[in-house]
């Protein structure tokens, strides 16, 4: 009988805890309701949402007018205020990409400004990098590399030393100097910054065809492959989300960003026959050696030649994060 009593009694308690803790859960999703419908002002619609239902998923939509390089898109057009929105969610909901692009930004924005300022190329250019790479020296199917995504004959014609050892598609500051050349070259031919943009993606030779057959050399009236056709609305697009980043639920602080690498560079003319030698001897590892200069391809730097390459080395305690 006392064991029978026992047993009900831890079964009510049981019971009344379970029941407590579905209470506190509610509760506690009620007050995130309430918080998340006071910041969004949309109380009605979220009064009945649930626990299991708290993200709010919405159409971000573009501004009422958008400048790439001072020319304005025409946002009038339903075509072209569509195909904007489009990137401007899919940029927005891609979280973890964008966040580490973001973050990139604070340690390479600043040297590719430079380059692009003293070459005369308007500002939002970066984007294009932003676009191709996510400011990552990435390798595509095609095998278009680097922040810049060169492919192999064009990064040559442009100035880029490509070989087994030496690959300065990853080389930020030589292939953002070989992106203004294109992009200069390309703005002499078309006359606007919008088709410049679009012949950096299918070339010059491919958009030249589709002006001819299609009878404008306007770059929003013109029907071109996807990829195109969607590329200057995603440059555009990451332009409008970093200037407005709290806009599109992107908050990051200027010291969350990364910072720039603390280096110094020296100028080599001569053979490395171990990069790990090298480093040692510069107080550092062959590991920092390849971070700080991703353009070394390979253990050794043969340079027959006698060229002059310069190669960054680490500044002591660098490599601590703040």
């Amino acid at each position: 009988m006392i064991m029978k009593r026992i047993l009900v009694f831890f079964g009510c308690l049981v019971f009344a805890l379970m029941t407590l803790t579905v209470y506190m859960n509610i509760e506690n999703g009620k007050q995130i309701t309430s918080i998340l419908a006071t910041i969004t002002g949309r109380s009605s619609e979220l009064s009945n949402c649930s626990n299991d239902n708290l993200q709010i998923i919405k159409i971000m939509h573009a501004p009422k007018s958008v400048f790439f390089a001072g020319e304005e898109l025409p946002l009038s057009y339903f075509d072209v205020r569509e195909s904007l929105e489009r990137e401007l969610n899919q940029i927005t909901y891609s979280h973890s990409l964008t966040l580490l692009t973001m973050r990139l930004s604070g340690r390479y924005f600043g040297i590719i400004d430079s380059i692009l300022k003293a070459q005369e190329i308007p500002d939002d250019f970066k984007y294009l990098c932003v676009a191709e790479s996510n400011l990552q020296n990435a390798v595509s199917p095609a095998k278009a590399t680097g922040f810049w995504q060169f492919l192999s004959e064009v990064g040559q014609y442009y100035g880029l030393e490509i070989n087994d050892e030496v690959d300065e598609r990853y080389n930020l500051e030589k292939s953002t100097l070989a992106a203004c050349k294109y992009l200069k070259d390309s703005y002499k031919k078309y006359h606007n910054w919008s088709l410049a943009a679009a012949s950096y993606n299918m070339g010059m030779t491919n958009l030249n065809k589709a002006i001819e057959n299609q009878q404008t050399a306007n770059y929003y009236d013109l029907m071109l492959n996807p990829e195109t056709a969607r590329y200057l609305y995603r440059i555009s697009a990451y332009k409008i989300i970093f200037d407005n980043s709290e806009t599109y639920g992107f908050y990051i602080s200027e010291n969350e960003k990364f910072n720039p690498f603390s280096c110094y560079e020296i100028t080599v003319n001569y053979p490395i026959n171990s990069i790990a030698d090298f480093a040692k001897q510069h107080n550092t590892n062959y590991k920092m050696i390849r971070i700080l200069n991703p353009w070394l391809r390979k253990s050794k730097l043969t340079n027959k030649a006698k060229k002059s390459y310069k190669i960054k080395i680490p500044t002591k305690n660098s490599r601590y994060a703040d």
